[in-house]
């Protein structure tokens, strides 16, 4: 990974030598990344005059692609990969490449202290367009019939990349499982700051978005209540059709 960003040279270790892109997208970076007081790293990579330096800095303290540890600073610096490899900012490369082929034309992304969007936050879509995107991954890849992303992407982004005895995770998404009476039906799921939340069930055909407004939420308790409770009744729906 960071022989992608000549500007951070200075910074190459052995361990940081041996991140690649794939562990930020797992969140197996190795990079150290506090969760308390909760949002705290969050804010000061936020704040910084070089996000992306803020994150890669950080002292190691796993081998990469062994830990698990969630780190939106990882988001982030991938984000920064698709600016260095396309040459266009994160959110001028998803509307162009995601959002136009999905009439998405209502949409904010906020962006840090340095201008640069926040690839780990700030994006706001309407629910319907929020959902659109999960169906896109329901449907491989295709929107209306048309491609959109790979079929062989949406395989691995959504394939189980690390295995915890508490977690699966793929490339940035949660993987999990359901309940629809006596059946356990597998999820791909995406949770925003606030309680988002976007839920894909494959084997039902079934994309579900929710938004709220938890925006108070300091680590403790139950930050997606609301979606847990609106996907449950969903499901409850869709068991007694």
């Amino acid at each position: 990974m960071l022989s992608i960003f000549n500007d951070y040279a200075d910074l190459a270790t052995p361990e940081r030598e041996r991140i690649r892109v794939r562990d930020l997208l797992t969140m197996t970076s190795g990079l150290r990344w506090p969760q308390q007081p909760y949002l705290s790293m969050s804010r000061r990579m936020e704040s910084a005059a070089d996000p992306v330096r803020f994150v890669l800095e950080q002292p190691m303290v796993a081998q990469p692609g062994l830990a698990w540890r969630y780190n939106n600073g990882s988001a982030e610096v991938a984000g920064a990969v698709v600016k260095k490899a396309t040459g266009k900012p994160l959110d001028h490369f998803a509307r162009e490449v995601l959002f136009e082929p999905l009439a998405i034309d209502d949409w904010e992304w906020g962006t840090m202290a340095n201008g640069d969007p926040g690839a780990s936050w700030g994006l706001r879509l309407r629910l319907r367009d929020l959902a659109k995107i999960g169906q896109v991954v329901l449907e491989h890849g295709a929107w209306q019939g048309r491609r959109v992303l790979p079929a062989r992407w949406i395989e691995i982004m959504t394939a189980p990349q690390v295995v915890r005895s508490k977690i699966t995770y793929g490339f940035l998404w949660w993987l999990g499982r359901a309940r629809v009476g006596d059946t356990e039906l597998e999820t791909v799921a995406g949770y925003g700051w606030g309680g988002q939340l976007l839920e894909i069930v494959p084997r039902l055909g079934l994309v579900v978005a929710v938004n709220a407004g938890v925006y108070d939420f300091d680590g403790k308790g139950e930050q997606n209540l609301a979606a847990d409770v609106a996907l449950q009744m969903v499901l409850k729906a869709v068991n007694t059709r």
